[in-house]
C-alpha cells in the first residue's frame, strides 16, 4: 500500500531545507533513505532535514531534530530554527509566539516577529575542548585561563591562528582578507580530516568589513558549502568580537544574504528570515520514486 511523506520546503537566506511534521507522528529514516531524499536530480534536494517531533519533556514546546544530506544527524542549525519556527507558526501547531525547543545537546529559544524577523536565542558557546569536540595539540593564544577559544594549529605545514568553539555542533573560524576568492573546498575537506576534530567540524572564512560587519564563507560538515549557516555566523562573530575587532550588534554578509547577530552578557543571539518554497509531498510507490527511498521509511500513529 502506497504511503505519502508530506514536507514543506524551506530555506533561510538560501540554506535550504526540508521539513516534516512528526509532531503527531513518530518514524524511522536511516542514513541511506535521508541521503536519497537529499539528491537534487532524484530525491527531494536540500542541505539538511528538519523533523519537529512532540516534546520529549514537560519543560519544552517541540524537540527539533536535523539530519544531513549525508544521512548523519547534527546537533544544530541556526538557519534551520528559524524556519523551524515559522513552520510550526504557519501550520498552527502553537500559538506562542516564544518557542522553547529541544536540540541534541541543550535547549534553545525562538521568537517569531514575523517572516523577516525571527531571533534565535543561541545561547553560550561551548568553549571546553572535549566537549566540542577538540583535540588539543596547538598553542593557546588567549592568556586568560578561564577559557580556551584561540589557538594557533599547525595545518599544512603552516601554523595559523584559529577560534575553536561549539553552538552545540563544533565550529572553527578563520580570519581572512579575501574571503570570496579562497577555494574553501580543499581547505575545508583538509581541516575536517585532520586529527584535530574526531567527529569533523564547521570550517568558516570570516572577513572583517568594519566593526560592525564581516563577511563569511562556511563549509558544512557532511553538506559542503552553503548560501549560509547560522551557527557559523554566531561563532565567527563571537571569536572576532572575542580578539576586540567586532563590536556587537554586527550584520553578518552570507552567499544568501544577511543575518543579524549581537551578543548579550556572553550569549548570542542571530535575527534573520525564513520562508517557505513550497508544500509538496511524495508518493512511496514504485512507479514514482525508487524503492530504496522508502524501504526504511516507517510511519508509526501514536496510541
Amino acid at each position: 500500500m502506497s504511503k505519502q511523506l508530506k514536507f514543506s520546503k524551506m530555506h533561510g537566506l538560501g540554506n535550504d531545507f526540508a521539513v516534516i511534521d512528526a509532531s503527531q507522528l513518530a518514524f524511522v529514516l536511516d542514513t541511506q533513505v535521508i541521503a536519497a531524499l537529499g539528491q537534487r536530480k532524484t530525491g527531494i534536494g536540500f542541505d539538511q532535514l528538519l523533523v519537529v517531533e512532540a516534546a520529549s519533556q514537560p519543560d519544552v514546546d517541540f524537540d527539533y531534530r536535523i539530519f544531513n544530506t549525508d544521512g548523519s544527524e547534527v546537533e544544530h542549525c541556526g538557519n534551520g530554527a528559524r524556519c523551524f519556527a515559522k513552520f510550526v507558526h504557519d501550520k498552527g501547531l502553537s500559538d506562542k509566539t516564544q518557542l522553547r525547543v529541544k536540540i541534541k545537546k541543550g535547549i534553545i529559544g525562538i521568537t517569531y516577529h514575523n517572516d523577516d524577523h525571527i531571533e534565535v536565542d543561541m545561547g553560550k558557546p561551548i568553549l571546553t575542548p572535549a566537549e566540542v569536540p577538540f583535540a588539543v595539540n596547538g598553542q593557546q593564544l588567549c592568556s586568560d585561563d578561564r577559557y580556551q577559544l584561540q589557538y594557533q594549529l599547525l595545518l599544512g605545514g603552516q601554523t595559523i591562528p584559529a577560534a575553536v568553539l561549539s553552538l552545540g555542533n563544533p565550529h572553527i573560524v578563520f580570519l581572512v582578507s579575501n574571503v570570496w576568492e579562497l577555494e574553501i573546498a580543499e581547505l575545508g575537506n583538509a581541516i575536517q580530516q585532520s586529527a584535530y576534530f574526531p567527529q569533523s567540524v564547521n570550517v568558516n572564512f570570516a572577513e572583517i568589513i568594519d566593526e560592525h560587519m564581516l563577511s563569511l564563507r562556511t563549509y558544512e560538515r557532511g553538506v559542503g558549502e552553503t548560501h549560509a549557516c547560522g551557527t557559523g555566523a554566531c561563532a565567527a562573530v563571537y571569536a572576532a568580537h572575542d580578539l576586540g575587532v567586532l563590536t556587537s550588534p554586527v550584520t553578518v554578509q552570507t552567499r544568501g544574504g544577511k543575518l543579524r547577530i549581537r551578543i548579550d552578557d556572553g550569549c548570542i543571539f542571530m535575527s534573520g528570515p525564513a520562508r517557505q518554497v513550497r508544500r509538496a509531498k511524495c508518493m512511496t510507490a514504485w512507479r514514482l520514486c525508487p524503492p530504496i527511498y522508502w524501504l526504511n521509511l516507517k510511519f508509526i500513529n501514536y496510541p
